[in-house]
Parts: C-alpha cells; structure tokens; sequence
C-alpha cells in the first residue's frame, strides 16, 4: 500500500470512515482503511498535513479519535483520543511545530495536544455552535474560530486566556431589527491581517485587526443559499465560495464583485480547495464526485467517482499536472466496504413503462372528430 499511497496527490475522507487518496497522474484511486472495524463511528471529518514534508496525514473521526495516516507506508501509525462524541464532531483541526496538535470541536472547546500526552497543555472556550476552526499558515499559534449566533475571533494559543480580535455584530437592517451572523467557513488572507468568512445567510465578509474597526471592512453577497465553504487562491486578490446547492463561485476581494461561476457539481458542496501553487480548485460534496477546475477558463479538467458522500479534501503542494491527460481523465470507480447496495441496483432488471392505454371516452371523442373533418372536406 505504500506504493500506492505516495502516488496519490489528492486525499478526501468520506462518510463511511475511509480515507480515499486519488492518483492524477495515473488516473488511480485507492482506499485507505481497515474493513474489519469499519462503521458511521469512524466517518472523517477533519484532514490536514502532520509534517511540513507531508509524510503524515491527520485524520479526525466522529468519534473523537485522530488517527496518523503515514503516506510512506500506506498505514495507520497511530491513534489518540482528543475529544468525546458528545462534544460534537471535529470542526477544526491543524498541526502545530511538528510534534503538537491543535483540535477543535462542535462545542466550542479548542485545545492543544502536546506529543505523548493524554491531557492537552492548553485549553480555552471559543463559544457555542462552532461551525469552523482555521490556523493561519503565517503564525501557527494563531487560530480563527466562528460559528452560528457566534462571530469571528482570533486567539494566540500562547496567550488564550482572551482571544486577539472579536468581531462586532452586523449593523441592524433597514428596518432596525437585528442581523443573525452564522460563520461556516474562515480564511487569512495572504500578506496582511484580514481574515475572510463565509456565512450561512449567503454573505461574504472581510475584517481587518489592524483597524480599530471591528464591523467587515467589505460585504458581498452571493447566491440564495448558505454558502457552506471557502478557499483562497495563490494571488489573494479573490476568494472562492461554495453553498449547498453545489454552486461555486470566484469573488473579488477588492470590489465584491462575482468574477464567474465554476459549474458540474450536482449536491451541497462540503470542501474547497486551492492549490498554492497553480491555479486550480479542488472541489468536493454530497454527489460524491472529486472535481478539479482551472481558475483561469473555470473549466473542469478532472472528475472523478468515489462512490462515497465526501466531508473533506487536502491537496499535495506537488504539481497536480504532471503527467495528466485530457480533462475528466479520472474515471476510476472504487468499491467500498459496506456499499454492496450500489452493485444490487446496477444488475436490477430494468423496466420499460407501456404507453397508457386509451378509455373508452377518449376514442369515441377521436372518432367524432375525424368524422367532422370527413364532413368538412
């Protein structure tokens, strides 16, 4: 398995626990799992790189476990308990310096795992219904977290005693009343302070610490539908949005203006991503297809069927391109443990509808106006 695994230059977790990593270059995917214990218990919520070199995958279950995925040997290495299940699933998890680990849960509780360690070395409350935790890729030890009824903070897990920036509510609407606030999704833009979010109501927000301004310093909307994702390409002049009626969409940061559209995908969309080096997007959801589209035409270059409804992706940093074919050059369908029902309706007979048969009422009439036009010539 370890040949297979250092192929794979995408890897995507599923709702039936299996980790699924996709070849572009050889037009292969592969499952990741071990099928004696397979079950709901071990869905993957949460993915992110253990190491700068990306040996080791991170891999956050339902259940509260994260388990060590070792790219080399196309194994499990290992697996820790960070949590429990009636704290909520993963919403965030990230490493920190190599050896420590960064988790955050549904319940707001963010802690900080230090290496052989059953009890974490820091701990703080971010708040309710939290929908999602990101660390910046500059400062490690700086972390955003945001939620439904519950705004964009910024913490110092050295300093977590209060967070660094905590974001005013939206000003009141034109008929006085207030704006509920739903974070889903955050990133830190490149190069500066400002931090981007998504929210439930279809809304795009920039905010900037730097300010004493603590409302977006830019809003935009898109769609009618809650926008349940976000990613943000190499330049950082534009963000990319996903909501749950599987529609994509390039923004600029600078205007709030919709660029264009990104289009194929037939369900809610459940995970974006950039690649940090060449412009293509990463896209993956509830019609259980992997897509990679170019951000330069937003044509769709590969699609690929895993058979499984997908909660997360991460991209290798590793040219994506290299040795790849025409577009949609992935077709590899996997066979999963446990979908046995997906074979059962294929071999099914298929049944033909027979044209309805006319009543009694509907010939007579059709005898009397042919017998009219006989008249009439």
């Amino acid at each position: 398995m370890g040949e297979q695994s250092r192929q794979c230059s995408v890897w995507l977790g599923s709702e039936t626990g299996i980790l699924k990593g996709v070849s572009l270059s050889r037009k292969q995917a592969f499952n990741f799992c071990n099928t004696s214990h397979l079950s709901r218990d071990q869905e993957v919520r949460a993915l992110c790189w253990g190491d700068p070199a990306e040996s080791e995958l991170l891999v956050g279950s339902v259940d509260g476990t994260v388990k060590t995925f070792s790219v080399e040997k196309g194994a499990f290495t290992e697996a820790r308990r960070c949590g429990e299940p009636s704290e909520g699933c993963f919403t965030g998890l990230a490493a920190l310096n190599g050896s420590s680990l960064i988790t955050c849960v549904e319940c707001g509780t963010v802690r900080v795992w230090k290496e052989d360690s059953a009890e974490p070395a820091t701990q703080l409350d971010a708040g309710k219904n939290v929908c999602r935790m990101r660390q910046s890729p500059l400062h490690q030890h700086k972390v955003a977290t945001g939620g439904k009824e519950n705004g964009l903070k910024i913490w110092d897990l050295e300093r977590p005693e209060k967070p660094l920036f905590t974001a005013k509510n939206l000003r009141d609407d034109w008929l006085d009343l207030r704006r509920p606030h739903w974070v889903r999704d955050m990133a830190f833009i490149p190069d500066s302070d400002k931090v981007v979010t998504c929210t439930g109501y279809h809304q795009v927000h920039v905010f900037d610490p730097s300010t004493p301004q603590r409302r977006p310093v830019l809003e935009a909307e898109y769609g009618e539908y809650p926008l349940t994702t976000l990613s943000l390409p190499a330049s950082g002049t534009s963000v990319v949005v996903g909501n749950t009626h599987g529609q994509i969409a390039v923004l600029d940061l600078r205007k709030g203006l919709v660029r264009g559209c990104l289009k194929g995908l037939a369900g809610g969309v459940r995970s974006l991503q950039c690649h940090s080096s060449q412009p293509l997007l990463a896209s993956c959801g509830l019609d259980r297809f992997l897509r990679i589209h170019s951000l330069e035409d937003r044509k769709l270059q590969h699609k690929v069927y895993l058979k499984s409804r997908l909660n997360c992706l991460l991209l290798a940093s590793r040219d994506l391109q290299e040795g790849t074919g025409a577009a949609e050059g992935v077709s590899q369908e996997v066979k999963e443990e446990g979908e046995e029902e997906d074979e059962v309706w294929d071999t099914m007979e298929q049944v033909e509808e027979r044209p309805k048969r006319k009543t009694e009422e509907e010939e007579e009439t059709q005898k009397k106006s042919e017998k009219k036009k006989k008249k009439g010539d």
